[in-house]
C-alpha cells in the first residue's frame, strides 16, 4: 500500500517535470517525506521537505497530486514563509492559499476538493489580498504551513520564557541547574537524551516525520535567497523548453526585480532632476572680496496624478502623500496634483507649494475606470510643462499612444507594465 503513495507522488512530479517544467524543477528541490498523521492532516512544508499524510495521497488521483506538490513547491518558491512580517499567521496563510491556487487552476491544472479559490485574487500578490480577508475568517488552509509559529503558540511561549526568568531569578536562585541539553556532566541525562533519540527515530520510521520546529529568521533569510535562485533556474529551463505560460512569466519577472524600497527610488529620481547648480554672482562685501562659487538650487515643479479608478485605496494615497511631502520639503518642489479615472477630476488641480503641507484633498473624487490619456493631455496644457510627472497607479489602463516631452515615473502597485518612462515597483 505504501508502495502505491509512492508511486502516484513519483509520477505526479514526473509528469510536471515534463508538462509543465517549471513547476516540476520547483518541486525537486523538495523531498519527500511521509509525515506522521497525529500532526499532518493533508500536506505540509517547512520550505525544506514536502510533507504527506499517506491516507490523505492515498485518496486523490494523479492529477491532483500534481496540484498539491506545485502548491507546496509554490509556497517556497514564493518566499511565502518570510513575507509574513507583522501579519496574523491565520489571515497570512489563507492570503498566500488564496494567491497560488489561481495560478495553478490557470495553468489548467486539477484541484483539490475544498480548495481555496477566487477568480478575482488571479495575478494578486498574497500582500495585496491579505487586506481582503475579514479578522474571523474561519476558513482553513488545504495545507499546513509549518515554517512558522502561530502568534498564540509564540505568545504563550514567551510568556512561559519569562516565567522561567522570574523563578531563576527567585529563591531557586542558589541551587546548581540540572542540565536541559545534550551533552553535559551527567551521564543519566546523556543516556535519557540517546534513549530519546533513538525513540524519535523508530517512531519516525514506523508512523512517518515528527513535526519540524519552525523556521528560525536565520533560516528564513537564507533559505529565501536559495529559493529565489531557484525559481530564476526553474523559469530558465521553461522557457528554454518553450513552456512558460505568460501569466507565470509575468509573476517571475515581478519576483526577480531588485525589491529595492520604493521610497528610496522616489527619492532618487527626484534629485537626480532637481535643477541644482552653481552660481558666480558677486556676493555681499560683508562677505569678502573673493568670488567664490556657491550651490544655488531652483525650485523643481513636479506634477502627481493619482490614479482614482478605485485601485488604490485611502490608505495607500495617504502614505504615498506622506512620503512625497517629505522629499518636496528636502528639494524645493512645487506640487500640482491631478486626480484621474478615466477623466481629470472637475476640482483639480490642487497646488502645493514647497512651504505648504501637503494633504490629501477630500473632493478627488473618481471610481470610473481607468484611463491615462486625460491627465496627459491635462498636464500639457498648461502653461508650463513640469519637470517630472510622477503617476501613482496599478498601470491597468489606456495609456497615450506618444510619450510626452518631460519625464515621468509610474508607481505602480501590482505587476502590470507601462509602455515607457521609469517604472518604480510599490512594494
Amino acid at each position: 500500500m505504501s508502495n502505491n503513495v509512492e508511486t502516484k507522488l513519483a509520477a505526479a512530479r514526473t509528469r510536471l517535470i515534463l508538462d509543465k517544467p517549471f513547476l516540476g524543477a520547483l518541486v525537486l528541490r523538495l523531498p519527500m517525506k511521509q509525515a506522521d498523521a497525529s500532526w499532518c492532516k493533508s500536506t505540509a512544508t517547512d520550505a525544506k521537505t514536502f510533507f504527506y499524510n499517506h491516507a490523505y495521497i492515498e485518496a486523490m488521483s494523479v492529477e491532483q497530486t500534481q496540484f498539491i506538490l506545485a502548491h507546496e513547491a509554490l509556497h517556497c518558491a514564493l518566499s511565502h514563509f518570510a513575507r509574513r512580517q507583522h501579519r496574523v499567521k491565520h489571515r497570512w496563510d489563507l492570503a498566500c492559499d488564496l494567491a497560488i491556487n489561481p495560478i495553478l487552476i490557470n495553468e489548467g491544472m486539477q484541484p483539490i476538493p475544498d480548495t481555496l479559490y477566487d477568480p478575482q485574487y488571479s495575478e494578486m500578490t498574497a500582500e495585496e489580498i491579505y487586506p481582503t480577508i475579514d479578522d474571523l475568517d474561519d476558513r482553513e488552509t488545504q495545507d499546513q504551513h509549518v515554517y512558522d509559529e502561530d502568534d498564540r503558540e509564540q505568545n504563550e511561549h514567551n510568556d512561559s520564557s519569562e516565567g522561567d526568568q522570574d523563578n531563576d531569578d527567585g529563591d531557586k536562585g542558589d541551587e546548581p541547574q540540572k542540565d536541559k541539553g545534550t551533552g553535559g556532566d551527567n551521564p543519566q541525562t546523556d543516556q535519557n537524551n540517546q534513549s530519546n533519540g533513538n525513540e524519535a527515530e523508530l517512531d519516525e520510521n514506523l508512523g512517518g516525520a515528527a513535526q519540524p520546529p519552525p523556521l528560525t529568521e536565520a533560516e528564513k533569510e537564507s533559505l529565501s535567497v536559495q529559493w529565489q535562485q531557484r525559481l530564476a533556474g526553474a523559469a530558465q529551463t521553461a522557457m528554454q523548453a518553450g513552456k512558460m505560460g505568460e501569466a507565470l512569466a509575468r509573476l517571475v519577472d515581478h519576483l526577480l526585480q531588485p525589491q529595492l524600497p520604493w521610497r528610496m527610488l522616489l527619492a532618487r529620481y527626484m534629485t537626480a532632476i532637481a535643477r541644482d547648480d552653481y552660481s558666480f554672482q558677486r556676493p555681499s562685501r560683508r562677505e569678502g572680496a573673493a568670488i567664490l562659487p556657491s550651490l544655488r538650487s531652483s525650485q523643481l515643479d513636479v506634477t502627481i496624478v493619482i490614479d482614482t479608478s478605485g485601485s488604490i485605496n485611502d490608505a495607500e494615497i495617504s502614505e504615498f502623500i506622506s512620503e512625497v511631502d517629505a522629499i518636496k520639503g528636502q528639494m524645493r518642489a512645487r506640487i500640482t496634483l491631478i486626480a484621474c479615472d478615466d477623466h481629470v477630476s472637475e476640482n483639480a488641480p490642487w497646488n502645493f507649494e514647497p512651504w505648504d503641507t501637503f494633504e490629501v484633498p477630500e473632493d478627488m473624487m473618481g471610481g470610473g475606470a481607468t484611463d491615462f490619456c486625460p491627465a496627459f493631455e491635462f498636464a500639457q496644457q498648461q502653461g508650463k510643462q513640469p519637470d517630472l510627472l510622477i503617476y501613482f497607479t496599478d498601470a491597468e489602463g489606456e495609456f497615450p499612444e506618444y510619450e510626452p516631452s518631460f519625464p515621468v515615473i509610474w508607481l505602480v502597485k501590482g505587476r502590470s507594465k507601462i509602455p515607457w518612462g521609469q517604472r518604480v515597483q510599490l512594494n
